[in-house]
């Protein structure tokens, strides 16, 4: 296709039985180039049991990838690790060809995929944060002549110059991302009655066409990495008149950049804030074990592990047979198959959210004097009523309640098996 670049990617085997992992993360890096618009002529992988200080993959390597990439004219490089900024600068000298590192690659499909100007923020934030200890590389054309007159100055004022201005810029996404998530946090305390879900999972699972399927909403979905950037929150109804707020966000990745998990912090606050997880698993991908591994290792790092969590494997439309749902689901007792392209599966997600979410409540009747509009009006908004009546000039009302909500409550309750109303 025209126009497009002639990328070359390079993965490091380390050690002994470790090939199969490489050629997978290789085979994800490919989907990542071609996401971000490039043409993958050839992929290299080179054993090693240790990154080359210097190099990344070792000076006769990269000698060879530099035939390569003159032979197939290339015009990319791509590591499949996190490059040091000498180690890229030595590789583009030797191969002679611009060269890029996993990270560098996600941060320009988030700012491809960015719609939104929280969003632009967070991408360009991690892009910052990213590219500042890299400066001096793209300032070091200056002095490539060995100093002396009129090459000494100029160009570390520039970097200095630079720098200052990107501090400066940081400190102004910084403080407008602080007011996005001060400003959600304000919209979540109103929202204090209803469970909180998020959905999480690998990129790519079919998280938003779930999301959708579920709310009637209408997120964006297509077949390509992190097509979601920003979270969406819809009310839930789930069955016997229960409400939750559901949450898509963006999806996870391995090796994601650090820089991208603490610029998008407000956007993936909604995670950390959930009472129950959907997990979104991609039961089609032939190595799901490992995706699921990865988002429970990311959900760990946000601070969001150990919460409730429902595993949903997606795609079951595309199995062949039976056999594999089958040992999935011996392997992953808890689960639900789902297609969220076509709905299967998504009464039984919804009545699953239900059991946990009362798994959370009780129900206890409580017997209020009528002037006390304030409890009264507390019940309203943290609890849900069943029954409601007077009852010897008291109100009697039968609630739904989570637990943590009982506290003002608990001296206005009747014994349990007493019966003051017409209750079944």
């Amino acid at each position: 296709m025209a126009g497009r670049e002639r990328v070359l990617l390079v993965g490091l085997v380390r050690g002994r039985g470790n090939r199969a992992e490489a050629e997978e993360s290789i085979e994800e890096l490919t989907s990542l180039a071609e996401t971000a618009g490039g043409e993958v002529i050839d992929a290299v992988l080179q054993g090693r049991r240790h990154p080359d200080t210097a190099t990344f993959v070792g000076k006769g390597k990269a000698e060879e990838l530099a035939a390569i990439s003159e032979e197939k004219e290339i015009d990319l490089v791509v590591l499949d690790d996190d490059l040091s900024p000498a180690q890229a600068k030595n590789l583009e000298h030797l191969i002679g060809r611009r060269v890029i590192d996993r990270s560098q690659l996600i941060l320009d499909i988030f700012a491809l995929g960015a719609r939104t100007s929280v969003a632009k923020a967070q991408v360009e934030l991690a892009q910052i944060e990213y590219t500042l200890p890299r400066l001096r590389r793209m300032w070091e054309h200056l002095s490539r002549t060995g100093g002396g007159i009129g090459t000494r100055g100029p160009g570390e004022t520039q970097l200095e110059v630079d720098r200052r201005r990107i501090r400066r810029r940081m400190f102004t996404l910084k403080k407008t991302l602080k007011k996005v998530e001060k400003d959600r946090q304000v919209r979540t305390a109103r929202r204090k009655d209803f469970a909180k879900v998020s959905l999480v999972g690998y990129t790519n699972t079919g998280k938003s066409t779930l999301f959708n399927k579920l709310t009637q909403a209408r997120v964006s979905t297509g077949d390509r990495l992190f097509e979601t950037l920003d979270a969406t929150t819809r009310m839930l109804r789930l069955p016997m008149n229960e409400v939750v707020l559901l949450s898509d966000t963006v999806g996870f990745i391995k090796k994601i950049p650090h820089s991208l998990v603490a610029s998008f912090h407000a956007t993936l606050e909604c995670v950390v804030e959930a009472d129950i997880i959907v997990h979104v698993a991609d039961l089609s991908y032939r190595d799901y074990d490992s995706q699921i591994a990865t988002v429970r290792s990311v959900l760990d790092e946000i601070g969001a592990a150990g919460k409730q969590e429902l595993l949903a494997f997606n795609k079951v439309d595309l199995l062949q047979g039976e056999e594999p749902m089958t040992l999935a689901l011996r392997r992953y007792e808890d689960a639900i198959p789902v297609s969220a392209l076509y709905g299967w599966g998504a009464d039984a997600v919804k009545e699953r959210l239900l059991a946990l979410v009362f798994d959370k409540k009780e129900e206890v009747r409580v017997s209020l004097p009528p002037q006390n509009g304030k409890l009264l009006s507390y019940i309203h908004k943290y609890a849900t009523v069943l029954e409601r009546e007077m009852v010897d000039g008291r109100v009697s009302v039968l609630v739904r309640i989570e637990r943590r909500y009982m506290k003002p409550l608990a001296e206005y309750v009747e014994p349990a098996g007493s019966q003051t109303g017409t209750s079944n």
